[in-house]
């Protein structure tokens, strides 16, 4: 056998062990305690002022921040209809089906102190939750929440529309049917 080879085919070894050595670096464990800081602790608190990867920057608009079409309706109905009727109803009326399994019922959408919150107040409830209700933020982007508030808005307005407040032909198709 050739020197070069035997010192090669001895070196081996010692040249992967080295590698492994590199590989398992000394580290901590999650929360792990360590001597290495005044606190004790591994876990460093974020610097003030420090930014998640995925925080919206943008400020957040007091209104519903676009045009409220019938598009728009029917995206915010068909997003309430998943996420906000198993527990609000399909009205808005907090009657929903896990309501009717014996969950505590959610107030009704068409209450007088709900009719005049601001639009951005069931924005920031979808997005953080209040009381039982728990953060919807991961589960409906903001341009769902944005329309679910224009939803919101329609059922209220539902409840308190006048005949008066609707186009002749509309009117004329109610009078129709209320004579029938």
């Amino acid at each position: 056998m050739r020197p070069a080879f035997a010192l090669a085919l001895a070196a081996a070894p010692a040249l992967a062990g080295c590698q492994q050595q590199m590989a398992d670096q000394p580290h901590y464990e999650p929360l792990e305690a360590s001597s290495q800081f005044a606190d004790g602790a591994s876990a460093r608190i974020p610097v003030s002022g420090t930014v998640a990867r995925n925080a919206e920057l943008a400020p957040v608009p007091d209104a519903i921040p676009q045009p409220v079409t019938m598009a728009l309706l029917n995206r915010g109905r068909e997003r309430f209809d998943i996420f906000c009727s198993p527990c609000h109803g399909r009205t808005g009326d907090g009657h929903g089906m896990i309501v009717q399994r014996g969950f505590p019922a959610p107030p009704t959408y068409h209450q007088e102190a709900l009719r005049r919150a601001p639009d951005r107040h069931f924005y920031d409830v979808i997005t953080n939750g209040y009381g039982a209700m728990y953060s919807y933020a991961a589960r409906v982007p903001p341009a769902d929440r944005w329309a679910i508030v224009a939803y919101i808005r329609a059922l209220q307005l539902s409840r308190r529309a006048a005949a008066a407040d609707l186009p002749e032909p509309l009117r004329t198709k109610l009078n129709a049917e209320a004579t029938q």
